[in-house]
């Protein structure tokens, strides 16, 4: 059954959960993205009229983090218009211990849309579907700030958190923050996803300075290299990012995902043991 709810970003790696979950409840969402019909391009605010025109509750994802340049402008804009076309309710995907996020959640909570903020903690997903992904294909970790505590989360939580807010209106005007169950370090998750995928993995505790360096000498972009250091220089160390929030238990009604359930599950799809080509 089509229906007025718009998820932008429906393509990636929590805004397709959230279509998949309103699909299987019987609804189907516009999905938001450039090769979606209508598009949706946060660069071209043209393809923005008619992905939002009918729309009446939209999930929102910033690409690639709401605390790059230029995504305050864009959530500014795209909530201005939310509430010209008549929207009647916004979920904003944010990230814990993200100041600059923070600006963008404070831009939609005094828009007069109702609303509910999802503050998410790292996904466990970095590690089988974004830029982890070579490291551990390369059997080589190398990662700065190993003795750091992360409450890692899964992105199937979060899209059944974001679907279940979007959908009661219960929670409108909360921000609700998604962690997993659990603290742990990248040397912790590397002896894990080791384990359950049984091959050996090599741990090394570099610098940041290290790793900034490493990566563009791979020739990433620079506004990736930016942001990656930006997320372990502020958003990694920030005590607010280090504790557990049992908000799904409170939303969903059971225990978020622990980091070795998510990667039992992934080893079995066998990403993990694809051997990168020399």
């Amino acid at each position: 059954m089509k229906s007025n709810i718009l998820v932008i970003g429906g393509t990636g790696k929590t805004g397709r959960r959230v279509v998949e979950q309103l699909q299987n409840k019987g609804l189907e969402p516009r999905i938001g993205s450039r090769n979606s019909s209508p598009s949706f391009d946060w660069d071209n605010k043209d393809t923005w009229l008619e992905a939002l025109n009918g729309i009446e509750k939209m999930y929102v994802t910033y690409y690639p983090d709401l605390a790059v340049p230029g995504a305050k402008e864009a959530i500014e804009s795209l909530t201005h218009l939310a509430v010209e076309f008549g929207v009647k309710k916004m979920v904003l995907l944010s990230g814990k211990g993200e100041t600059e996020a923070e600006a963008c959640e404070k831009i939609v909570r005094d828009s007069g849309i109702n609303y509910t903020i999802v503050r998410a903690s790292w996904f466990n997903q970095n590690w089988s579907e974004s830029f982890f992904l070579d490291s551990i294909l390369s059997g080589e970790v190398a990662l700065p700030m190993s003795y750091v505590l992360i409450p890692f989360v899964d992105a199937n939580d979060i899209a059944e958190v974001a679907v279940t807010v979007l959908l009661d209106n219960t929670y409108n005007g909360e921000i609700i923050e998604v962690t997993g169950p659990e603290l742990i370090t990248f040397k912790d998750i590397v002896n894990i996803i080791s384990k359950t995928s049984n091959r050996p993995l090599n741990f090394y505790d570099i610098t940041l300075e290290q790793y900034i360096d490493g990566m563009k000498q791979m020739q990433i972009p620079n506004d990736v290299v930016w942001l990656i250091e930006y997320l372990f220089s502020h958003v990694l160390t920030n005590p607010n990012n280090q504790l557990v929030v049992n908000d799904i238990v409170r939303v969903l009604g059971r225990k978020a995902k622990t980091f070795s359930e998510y990667a039992k599950e992934t080893a079995e799809t066998g990403i993990w043991s694809q051997v990168e080509a020399q």
